[in-house]
């Protein structure tokens, strides 16, 4: 069992009461003043998070921030320096102010990192542990890094505040593996440091003993990565750096009024997999389906403010997003669709004036994302450069804000995440370029990329032009159910119902039920996106119905190639409201890479194959012709377990 900070949790969450004290304690560790360890984002991350409490309800005279720099802090909270002491004190500040029903709030973004366990109560194990800025390296007569906080410390605090009735809400943007994958080039900085890093001897071992007695009380913990991941941070396109867990995660809450933690966690990896990161966040509580403390936004619009827009990168907007403006906060005639320019962390301004009547902005999509652009490639093996020297001259040019980095590796090329990060889910998983017979290298090289560019450009279309909306109830209901394959892919195993941590191996069947709930036709379409890249249409097959009536049900199938490596895939459900007497949209054509079609059957997929070209003049003079609706289910593949020998 997984528990970093809150091992031995065991409790459930529960809404505070209408009259209840939020209170919060934000911690961002930027400088370290012994380690050679700063971080650009933890500050950027408690600004941002302060922020958020309070565009939730919380007062910010409830707010301690204690942060490294202390610039844009909101008013009217407390502030200090991310000590240990100082955290500590702040922590039982709010124990002490709080009475039962009340939450305390606790954020931290830094470094985390694991130190052997000498008192026993880890059951032989590591201890988990967060840096201060005063954090130094192991010292011996204490038997743990100086100035660490121990998760027995965060226990000890957790257990006092349980025990008076008062919730705890933990949202850890840290990490305390070291290991787990090889991360050899792109962009980002890991927030965890490794025990050389901290003088940890290499004699020291955990002592064995019994695992501390689990608390009880009301709580849950979210994280920025899974056991065996580490957590980063990154450069937003105005160069101010956010960890990426704390970016996404405000960004939900934000958009979140009333949300579960379970939906705020789902649509926080969302996000997250479709940025540079390879890192997926978790969570733990019994009750994850309980609401998220405070109201949130009211509306899905943003503000505008003397002709500009109050929001910005940090709400998740981009340069040359598209926005619809409205008087009103809600409902109302479209004034007026424009496009975003010169925009930055909180502000952004349109291309063109806006009416005078526009008060509020709608994003209507997401802009088409950039050309496919890879970093330098990089050699990862101890081989000779000059062996890959076909490969190396087949790749283009190298560019900023790299989506993918080659990895010059086993006499191929390996297409790593932006992070650089090399097989994060075992041998194999980060696809190979790998030559099909008859073709150069070169030929292969083109191949690749090309399916690369057009999976990639289809997933960030597709997610930017689903809106804004978390809580909103999609018009579709998928399930999911899994039949285990048997040897030779002919034969299954029983049906077992599929969640997200689910492992997928080839020949395994997924079966997905589709229903339509909403009270509107819908047409719809099933993709599969592979870990290499491809975009493969699964249903509707040629010349099959995909409209749903209110209430009508279909059942799709697929099988898990017999030869596909370890990886993450995704399923896309995809859903348009259908227009009577209107073409049926199926939007499986979008799967294909050829772009010398005929005209698209339907204003859907027109508007959205124009989305796809990066060279169309058409975008910008065209409207989005009806909602979309995309359910997304990750997909995580093992590889096949070998047969035993006879």
């Amino acid at each position: 069992m997984r528990a970093p900070l809150a091992l031995f949790l065991v409790a459930t969450l529960v809404a505070p009461q209408a009259q209840a004290e939020i209170r919060a304690v934000v911690v961002g560790v930027s400088d370290y003043l012994t380690l050679d360890a700063d971080l650009k984002g933890p500050s950027n991350d408690a600004r941002l998070m302060a922020e958020t409490l309070i565009a939730r309800g919380v007062a910010p005279a409830n707010i301690t921030i204690l942060a490294s720099d202390a610039t844009g802090l909101p008013e009217g909270t407390a502030t200090g320096q991310p000590t240990r002491d100082e955290i500590l004190n702040a922590l039982e500040t709010a124990t002490d102010a709080s009475a039962k029903g009340d939450t305390i709030v606790f954020t931290f973004s830094g470094h985390g990192a694991q130190a052997p366990d000498l008192s026993g109560d880890e059951g032989g194990g590591y201890d988990e542990l967060l840096l201060p800025a005063d954090a130094a390296g192991w010292k011996g007569a204490i038997g743990s890094v100086e100035n660490a906080l121990v998760d027995d410390d965060l226990q000890a605090w957790a257990q006092a505040t349980l025990s008076k009735g008062v919730q705890v809400i933990g949202l850890i943007d840290a990490c305390h593996s070291a290991t787990g994958f090889r991360a050899v080039g792109g962009q980002g900085v890991a927030k965890v440091i490794d025990d050389a890093q901290l003088g940890i001897p290499d004699d020291i071992t955990s002592v064995a003993g019994s695992p501390a007695p689990p608390l009880e009380g009301n709580f849950i913990f979210l994280y920025s990565s899974q056991s065996d991941q580490r957590s980063f941070e990154y450069p937003m396109p105005d160069g101010t750096w956010h960890g990426e867990f704390t970016l996404r995660l405000a960004q939900t809450l934000r958009d979140a009024p009333d949300a579960s933690w379970a939906q705020v966690l789902a649509a926080t990896t969302n996000a997250m997999i479709q940025g540079p990161a390879r890192q997926m966040p978790d969570g733990e509580g019994p009750l994850l389906s309980a609401a998220v403390f405070g109201t949130g936004p009211t509306t899905d619009r943003f503000p505008l403010t003397d002709g500009k827009l109050a929001a910005g990168l940090l709400d998740g907007l981009t340069e040359g997003a598209e926005l619809t403006l409205y008087a009103t906060p809600a409902g109302g005639e479209p004034l007026a669709t424009l496009t975003l320019t010169k925009i930055s962390a909180r502000e952004a301004s349109f291309a063109a004036r806006a009416p005078a009547a526009a008060q509020w902005a709608e994003l209507t999509s997401a802009p088409p994302p950039a050309p496919l652009t890879l970093a330098a490639p990089i050699l990862a093996d101890p081989a000779d450069p000059t062996n890959y020297r076909q490969w190396t001259e087949a790749l283009p040019l190298s560019g900023p804000d790299p989506d993918l980095v080659p990895i010059l590796t086993e006499d191929t090329i390996a297409l790593a995440g932006a992070d650089g990060v090399l097989d994060p889910t075992g041998p194999g998983s980060t696809p190979r370029i790998i030559r099909e017979p008859g073709e150069t290298k070169a030929q292969a090289v083109e191949r690749v990329l090309d399916q690369a560019a057009h999976g990639l450009r289809l997933r960030a279309v597709l997610s930017g032009a689903t809106g804004r909306s978390l809580t909103g109830k999609a018009p579709l209901d998928a399930r999911i159910v899994l039949r285990p394959g048997k040897g030779d892919c002919d034969t299954t195993g029983p049906v077992t119902p599929f969640h997200a941590d689910m492992n997928v191996a080839p020949c395994d069947r997924i079966m997905i039920f589709l229903t339509n709930t909403s009270g509107t036709a819908q047409d719809v379409s099933v993709l599969y996106f592979t870990a290499d890249f491809r975009v493969q249409p699964i249903w509707p097959a040629r010349n099959l119905s995909n409209r749903l009536a209110p209430g009508e049900s279909a059942e799709v199938g697929l099988m898990i190639e017999p030869d596909s490596a370890a990886g993450r895939e995704e399923i896309w459900v995809l859903a348009v409201p259908a227009s009577p007497d209107a073409p049926r949209v199926d939007l499986t054509r979008l799967a294909s890479t050829d772009t010398t079609r005929a005209t698209p059957p339907d204003p859907m997929t027109a508007w959205l194959e124009t989305r796809l070209d990066p060279d169309t003049t058409a975008r910008g003079f065209s409207v989005k012709p009806a909602p979309l609706t995309m359910l997304r289910r990750t997909i995580r593949l093992t590889p096949a377990t070998p047969a035993p020998a006879p």
